[in-house]
């Protein structure tokens, strides 16, 4: 399928690696320049090449920590108008509640609200003005049902999800739609630290850890970031122009429910 976004500029926050990578992989595929960010320099900068070698699109590493007004000025000095934006970020760590003091809450939600909220506020009016915007937030199953160890995450990926719920309503005539995607366990660096921390939760070895969590999910494997990416593209084409103020789940069945 062609998406209709060929040309089309992208900024993908957290993208050197993991989802975030699927991500700008995808879009830069349906024919993108995309901005691709993320703190390790060396690693950013091998991920550049590989997605430039790959797909012949341009491909601009900003090694920036996007959680602060300096990152997020390098990111849009790097892409001043940019018709797509995906919100990423790395989350705490699992923890138990009783563990997580002040200045942690306040670090976690400036990561996981605060600073999705404020790159969309920077460039949501120009995605009005030129009548295209997809903003797609990458958050997290946690934020519908509880993931021990992730209150302080699902907290403030949850706030983010409330925040926006009317503003996707505010901006989708425009033509600039906000839906979220809510990954499950994928196969990527930070599903192995975390597990690694749930074993130590849970006083169970990594193995057991690991088995448990896979039991939980009906697909019977993880998830690959590739095909998390392909689903961020597609809510990025023009024909995902009617899908705004939404919470997509892709989790492997994990969560269960009918509705």
């Amino acid at each position: 399928m062609d998406l209709g976004i060929a040309g089309r500029k992208a900024i993908v926050c957290a993208s050197s690696r993991g989802l975030g990578k699927g991500c700008a992989r995808a879009l830069a595929e349906a024919g993108c320049d995309v901005v691709i960010n993320g703190r390790d320099a060396a690693v950013l900068a091998a991920t550049a090449q590989e997605l430039t070698e790959a797909t012949g699109r341009t491909i601009t590493p900003v090694a920036a920590d996007v959680s602060t007004k300096a990152g997020q000025d390098a990111l849009l000095a790097a892409c001043p108008e940019p018709d797509i934006l995906v919100n990423n970020n790395g989350g705490p760590p699992p923890k138990g509640f009783r563990e997580i003091g002040r200045e942690a809450m306040l670090e976690g939600v400036i990561q996981n609200m605060v600073t999705p909220l404020e790159l969309i506020q920077r460039v949501v009016d120009g995605m009005i003005a030129r009548k295209f915007g997809r903003i797609i937030n990458i958050t997290s199953a946690s934020v519908k049902t509880p993931i021990t160890g992730l209150d302080l995450s699902s907290g403030a990926r949850a706030g983010l999800t409330a925040f926006l719920a009317g503003v996707a309503r505010e901006v989708a005539g425009a033509n600039v739609t906000i839906n979220s995607i809510l990954p499950g366990v994928f196969d990527t660096d930070r599903i192995r630290s975390s597990m690694k921390k749930m074993a130590e939760l849970q006083n169970v070895d990594i193995e057991t850890a690991k088995r448990n969590r896979m039991n939980s999910v009906p697909a019977g494997r993880l998830g690959q970031p590739d095909e998390f990416g392909k689903l961020c593209a597609f809510l990025a084409s023009e024909h995902a122009g009617y899908i705004t103020g939404q919470n997509i789940l892709i989790d492997g069945g994990a969560f269960r429910t009918a509705f």
